[in-house]
C-alpha cells in the first residue's frame, strides 16, 4: 500500500482495533457468554481551557455501526456539551460490536476537537469571515474530515477541493506565494490573476511576498482598482513586530487613497485569542494549524448497564442516562433515563431531551447534511463565550 492509511473496508471490518478487544471477544465467544449491554461515550475533562465543546464525528460513528445488530443514540452532531455529559450510546450484545470501540472513539475524539476549535475561532471573529486553511498540516487522507469538521464548527469556507465537494460548497482560496515568486513581481502576478481566473472568484491579493505590507497593498489597489476585493497579509512571525499596528497602517493608507472598499484578510498562525486582538482592522481570517491540529476531546467508552441492570466500573456512574437542556437558559442536566427533569431553575424555559435515536437494529435513521449541522451549531453561539463557563448539573443517583 503506497500510503500508510486504513481503508474504509478495514475500518468497517473491525481491523482498526486495540488487540485486547479482539482477545476479549474471543474469550467471551469461547465461553459462550452473550450479554446485552449499554455503553456510553463521554469526556471526563476537556482540553486546554475549554469550558465547553462541540460534538463532531457522529456521521462516521453512525456509519461504523450501520448493519450491526445494535441500537445507537447520540446528541445531534454540532451539539454543545460540557464535561461528564454522555454524547453517544450503544446498546447490543457486546461481542457484536466490541472491536469497534477504538474506531468510534477516534471518529468522535478528533472531529469534536476540530469542530470546537473552529467554533471558538468563529465566535471570536464575531461577524467576520473565517476560512479553514489547515489541511496541509495533517495527513492528506483525513483532509476531508478535517475541513468538514471545521465547517460544521462555523467556518465560512474550506480550501481543499475534495472537502468542498463533501460539504456541498465551493472551495475558497486566494493566491499562493509560489505563483508570485514564479512571476518574480507582485503587481504582475496580481494582474495575471485578475485576467485569467473566472470573475466569480473574489480578487484577493497576497501582499507580503517581497515588500512592506502597506506599500504592497497600495500597489495591489492601484493595479486592480475596483476589481480588488481584499488584500491578504500572511506575514511571517519573524517579520510581524506589532502586527496590530501594521493592520492599522494598511487600513489607513487604503482609505486615504479611496480604496475603502478593499477588505483586509489575515492568515498565518492565528487562533481565537489573536483573532480577538485583530478584530478592529481585520475583515476575514484564514485559520490553519490551530483548527486542523486542535487538541482532541478525550472521550472514553464505558459499559454502564449489563442485561438491563445498572452496572459500571468504579469512578463511573452506572445506568442509562438522558441529557436535557433548557430551551431558555441553555442549562444542561444529566439524569437516569426514565427520570423526569422537572422545571428549570431559571423558571423561564423547559428541559428538552437532547439525544436522538440514530441507529435501530443496524438501520441508520437520520444523517443531516453538513450545512444543516453548521446552522445548528451556530444557533447555540449566543449562549457561548470562549472565556466563560456554562452551567451544568449532573444529578447523583443510586446504582441499584
Amino acid at each position: 500500500m503506497p500510503f500508510h492509511t486504513a481503508s474504509d473496508k478495514e475500518i468497517k471490518d473491525g481491523k482498526i482495533t486495540d488487540v485486547y478487544f479482539e482477545r476479549g471477544k474471543n474469550i467471551l465467544e469461547g465461553k459462550g457468554i452473550k450479554k446485552n449491554v449499554v455503553a456510553e461515550i463521554r469526556a471526563a475533562v476537556l482540553p486546554d481551557d475549554w469550558s465547553w465543546a462541540v460534538l463532531g464525528g457522529v456521521e462516521e460513528a453512525v456509519r461504523l455501526f450501520e448493519g450491526l445488530p445494535v441500537n445507537c443514540r447520540s446528541l445531534p452532531e454540532g451539539t454543545v456539551f460540557e464535561e461528564e455529559v454522555p454524547v453517544f450510546w450503544i446498546e447490543g450484545e457486546y461481542t457484536s460490536w466490541a472491536v469497534y470501540e477504538t474506531a468510534v472513539l477516534g471518529f468522535l475524539c478528533q472531529a469534536s476537537g476540530i469542530v470546537t476549535k473552529a467554533a471558538r475561532c468563529k465566535i471570536a471573529a464575531e461577524e467576520r469571515q473565517i476560512y479553514s486553511f489547515g489541511a496541509r498540516r495533517m495527513h492528506p487522507a483525513i483532509a476531508p474530515m478535517i475541513e468538514r469538521a471545521a465547517y460544521i464548527g462555523g467556518v465560512d469556507g474550506v480550501a481543499t477541493t475534495a472537502a468542498a465537494k463533501l460539504i456541498g460548497e465551493m472551495p475558497i482560496g486566494t493566491m499562493s506565494h509560489s505563483i508570485i515568486l514564479v512571476f518574480g513581481n507582485e503587481t504582475e502576478a496580481f494582474k495575471a490573476f485578475n485576467e485569467v481566473i473566472e470573475p466569480s472568484v473574489k480578487r484577493v491579493a497576497l501582499v507580503d511576498t517581497f515588500n512592506d505590507e502597506k506599500f504592497a497593498s497600495i500597489s495591489a489597489a492601484e493595479a486592480l482598482g475596483k476589481d480588488l476585493y481584499a488584500v491578504r497579509l500572511d506575514t511571517p512571525s519573524s517579520r510581524r513586530g506589532d502586527f496590530y499596528k501594521i493592520l492599522q497602517e494598511v487600513r489607513w493608507e487604503l482609505d486615504t487613497r479611496g480604496y475603502s472598499h478593499v477588505k483586509i484578510f489575515i492568515s498565518g498562525g492565528l487562533d481565537e485569542y489573536e483573532i480577538e486582538e485583530l478584530n478592529d482592522y481585520a475583515d476575514a481570517y484564514g485559520v490553519g494549524t490551530a483548527i486542523s491540529a486542535a487538541d482532541v476531546v478525550d472521550f472514553s467508552l464505558d459499559i454502564v448497564e449489563v442485561e438491563g441492570k445498572p452496572f459500571a466500573k468504579r469512578g463511573k456512574m452506572s445506568g442509562s442516562k438522558e441529557v436535557y437542556r433548557c430551551d431558555a437558559c441553555f442549562e444542561m442536566t444529566v439524569l437516569p433515563i426514565k427520570e423526569d427533569p422537572g422545571a428549570c431553575s431559571c423558571k423561564e424555559g423547559i428541559f428538552e431531551k437532547t439525544s436522538k435515536e440514530v441507529i435501530k437494529q443496524g438501520k441508520v435513521l437520520e444523517l443531516p447534511p453538513a450545512k444543516v449541522i453548521r446552522e445548528y451549531t451556530m444557533s447555540q453561539f449566543e449562549y457561548l463565550d470562549i472565556d466563560e463557563d456554562l452551567e451544568l448539573e449532573i444529578e447523583e443517583f443510586d446504582e441499584e
